[in-house]
């Protein structure tokens, strides 16, 4: 039997990812010693931010700002409110396994509430009925099944994760909805469309974010751990506090968005 894997298959997708994250940890092993133990890939992270970062001046932040300035906001809450949707399907996944069953439910309910009565989402119409969205990823699931989040890791072009997190990518790639989407032209355009969306969303925190951090860096590094700390034990640490809380006794800022990234993981 011939079987021919593309570059689209998922067997063949994890496989790059995981020699791409070989080639990170072999160019982080010769970094000098980290004053952070829970980011000893601090030089390469810091290269890898600065070259997000360039990425994103020269590409992602002048699309995202044409986009919001031409695109009427109607239209842009359509965008927005249609990838939220394709994300609540994999969200009440997530939740049943970590058993939050009334998140799945709502989860569910906004799922099915939006695609039949909202145009296929376009429309939040679950919002309106105060059903919450509670978002959840196959991250998160690890991390509630109290998988250690591991070392913090700035991802090229993915922006700020861990090691948990990283090798949960390929499930949630494999569990978004546009991964599927035929040809692949299509699917190429609504990936793209999405994370112009998403970065459109964040520029003015961006803005603030270049104002207020003495050091960016530290800055991101510091509100993502604390910010998936928080989306694993819904903001309540753990009674011992053992499954990520932080290994140096800092006193982390309070949550806050992060800026845009030049792209993510399925709509976490």
């Amino acid at each position: 039997m011939n079987i021919t894997r593309n570059p689209g298959t998922p067997l063949t997708r994890f496989a790059t990812w995981i020699l791409a994250a070989g080639l990170v940890l072999a160019l982080a092993g010769c970094a000098t010693k980290p004053t952070n133990p829970r980011d000893p890939f601090e030089p390469f992270n810091r290269k890898a931010l600065q070259f997000n970062e360039g990425v994103d001046a020269m590409v992602l932040k002048p699309v995202a700002t044409v986009y919001r300035a031409q695109v009427p906001p109607l239209v842009r809450t359509g965008v927005s409110n249609f990838f939220g949707n394709l994300s609540d399907g994999w969200s009440f996944i997530n939740s049943a396994l970590q058993f939050k069953f009334r998140n799945a439910a709502e989860n569910f309910m906004r799922l099915n509430v939006n695609t039949f009565f909202g145009l296929g989402g376009i429309l939040d119409i679950a919002s309106d009925m105060n059903i919450e969205r509670h978002r959840e990823d196959f991250g998160q699931t690890l991390g509630r099944w109290g998988v250690p989040a591991g070392p913090y890791i700035m991802l090229p072009l993915l922006g700020p994760s861990t090691m948990r997190d990283t090798l949960a990518l390929p499930i949630d790639w494999t569990a978004d909805p546009v991964y599927y989407v035929k040809p692949s032209q299509d699917r190429f355009v609504l990936g793209a469309l999405r994370t112009v969306d998403k970065r459109s969303n964040s520029l003015r925190v961006g803005a603030v974010l270049e104002e207020a951090a003495l050091d960016k860096y530290t800055f991101i590094r510091d509100t993502y751990l604390q910010k998936r700390r928080a989306d694993i034990f819904d903001r309540e640490m753990p009674a011992d506090g053992s499954v990520d809380a932080p290994s140096d006794g800092a006193v982390e800022p309070p949550a806050a968005p992060l800026p845009g990234q030049p792209a993510s993981a399925p709509a976490r």
